[in-house]
């Protein structure tokens, strides 16, 4: 693994700040306009002020109400350096309750090229301008990447879980039902333990592709024009939260895929054309398709959901035999991809280019939003799929392989706001 650093965490003072639960907000890229707008209206300190500002000058704002907020003292920089165990409580879709424990720490950055830290998903040129232009205004990691580890013997966890259980808090706020917990830890010998346990492992990149090649970018920015520069810099490091995949709180979501706006489309014609290479079984209803997932162990098994009816279809064949050497092998693993390429772009003739620009396609986490809305008319075919396991993120990035946009969704979201890293 990369080296993983404790660091002087820029927070809030809730004294000063309020309620934490009115402050933190999610990553900006799934923040949409109308939730930015009520995260505005929530507090005036709000994190959405300095992640995702609304003003023209975005990243002027950000830096502007930084600068103050720290002047204020709504922020403020702790005096040593510590890792920030964080523990997040939620419920499932099925109510099922996890806690998905995890720590911030600053993280040495590395090009993927060096197999230190594995990414899962391609990224694009967009988000990576905007967040190096917030990188350079505000000169801080305002929110934080996800990484994942392996250690199956949870040395690191339990160390921390230790120093938790003996401590209070320093953030214990509720964000949408999420609790989240955060605790300063700055004793040396529990921070030698969790560095000493990462060491020979490998970082995995659940979530926050585009920050984390942005990190890398300014980096080298600041390196080129730092003539005294050493690699011990803040900015050689990345605010990151580490999960273990052997934590039982670690669950990744489905994301489900809706179709609409295809010309000339028939759920009697997809369900012939589809029962070529599946097997198709007729259900009575979403009760219905959630065991016929569940009793089935292959990856590639689907829920058609369209205004006619419901079928469960499974692959009838291998799917190397199938898209052959179309997609790299480790890929086919992956109950998305043979979706994606089987049945949205060949049967459907969704382009790749309309599925990355979400064209004819929404996705969806929760399978009861996929038959309201089939029900409701704005979407003409829903597909419901199993979710990715964390071994197969695990088994593809180790593979050098990237997954399909919206393969994977780690919920809940790290929030923005708990600590930040300034540069």
């Amino acid at each position: 693994m990369p080296e993983i650093r404790p660091f002087k965490g820029l927070r809030y003072d809730p004294e000063t700040a309020g309620d934490m639960g009115s402050i933190i907000c999610p990553p900006y890229d799934i923040i949409p306009p109308t939730m930015q707008q009520e995260l505005y209206g929530s507090s005036e300190y709000n994190a959405v002020r300095l992640e995702l500002p609304k003003e023209d000058d975005p990243y002027g704002a950000a830096a502007g109400r930084l600068l103050q907020w720290m002047q204020d003292g709504v922020l403020m920089q702790d005096d040593k350096p510590a890792l920030y165990p964080y523990y997040q409580t939620y419920t499932d879709p099925e109510g099922n309750t996890y806690t998905r424990k995890g720590f911030f720490c600053a993280l040495r950055l590395h090009e993927f090229s060096e197999k230190k830290v594995l990414p899962h998903e391609r990224t694009l040129s967009g988000p990576k301008k905007d967040r190096l232009n917030l990188f350079k205004r505000t000169q801080a990691n305002i929110s934080s990447i996800f990484g994942l580890y392996a250690d199956e013997k949870l040395q690191a966890d339990k160390a921390i879980e230790e120093f938790a259980v003996t401590h209070d808090p320093e953030v214990d706020a509720v964000f949408r039902g999420v609790r989240n917990q955060l605790w300063k830890m700055t004793d040396p010998d529990v921070i030698a333990t969790v560095q000493q346990v990462l060491l020979d492992r490998q970082v995995y990149i659940a979530d926050g592709h585009h920050r984390y090649e942005t990190g890398v970018n300014y980096r080298n920015l600041r390196s080129e024009e730092n003539h005294s520069h050493t690699g011990d810099e803040p900015y050689n490091f990345i605010l990151i939260y580490l999960a273990n995949i052997f934590d039982e709180g670690l669950i990744i979501f489905p994301l489900h895929r809706m179709v609409h706006s295809l010309g000339r489309f028939s759920p009697e014609g997809l369900i012939d054309t589809l029962s070529t290479h599946f097997e198709v079984k007729p259900l009575g209803g979403r009760g219905e398709l959630k065991h016929y997932l569940e009793s089935e162990s292959s990856s590639h098994v689907y829920g058609v959901v369209t205004s006619e009816g419901i079928w469960g279809i499974k692959l009838k064949d291998s799917p190397e035999t199938l898209l052959g050497d179309s997609v790299p092998a480790p890929l086919l693993q992956l109950s998305v991809v043979v979706l994606h390429e089987l049945i949205l772009h060949r049967v459907l003739g969704i382009t790749p280019e309309a599925m990355r620009s979400q064209t004819n396609l929404v996705y969806e986490e929760d399978d009861r939003q996929v038959f309201d809305a089939v029900e409701q008319g704005g979407i003409q075919v829903g597909f419901v799929v199993k979710a990715t396991t964390v071994q197969q993120v695990l088994d593809i990035s180790g593979e050098g392989e990237v997954m399909p946009q919206k393969s994977t969704y780690f919920y809940p979201k790290i929030m923005t706001g708990m600590v930040m890293h300034k540069l």
